[in-house]
């Protein structure tokens, strides 16, 4: 009975990674075919907000941002705003969907990062977040440290 009851566990586990697989994949593609979205050869999604003038970060630099982290659904799971603190880290600290888009950052600049699941967490849950989440950010840059 154990067995069963397990085997049955791992496909509704299986089924929920497939559709969030899916309901990803159905939200980038829709979404590139919005106006003022660019597209890198990674597949991360940004839109510009404001274009800063300041200088862009290497991945080796430390940096000060302010965000917001949101599932696709529009659920926010970290936000440095509700916190009231800008968040900083090295640049090549974080996901690759962030270390790649600060990289093309000027400081100043304020982006909406829509990042493939491959970018962010892949397969693993990570606190709130599920497997295979495709993640939504608003990321303002404001300072290379």
């Amino acid at each position: 009975f154990a067995e069963k009851m397990q085997a049955r566990q791992a496909e509704k586990m299986q089924a929920m990674l497939e559709k969030n697989k899916k309901t990803g994949v159905e939200f980038l593609e829709a979404n590139k075919k919005k106006k003022g979205v660019t597209v890198t050869k990674s597949g991360l999604q940004y839109e510009v907000l404001v274009a800063g003038e300041g200088a862009k970060p290497s991945r080796e630099d430390h940096v000060r941002t302010h965000y917001n982290g949101n599932q696709i659904d529009g659920t926010v799971y970290d936000s440095s705003y509700d916190r009231g603190q800008p968040a900083e880290f090295p640049v090549g600290g974080v996901i690759a969907g962030w270390v790649e888009a600060l990289q093309l950052m000027n400081a100043g600049s304020k982006w909406r990062l829509h990042v493939p699941s491959e970018l962010a967490y892949g397969g693993q849950a990570v606190g709130s977040i599920p497997p295979h989440s495709v993640l939504v950010f608003d990321v303002e840059l404001l300072d290379i440290l």
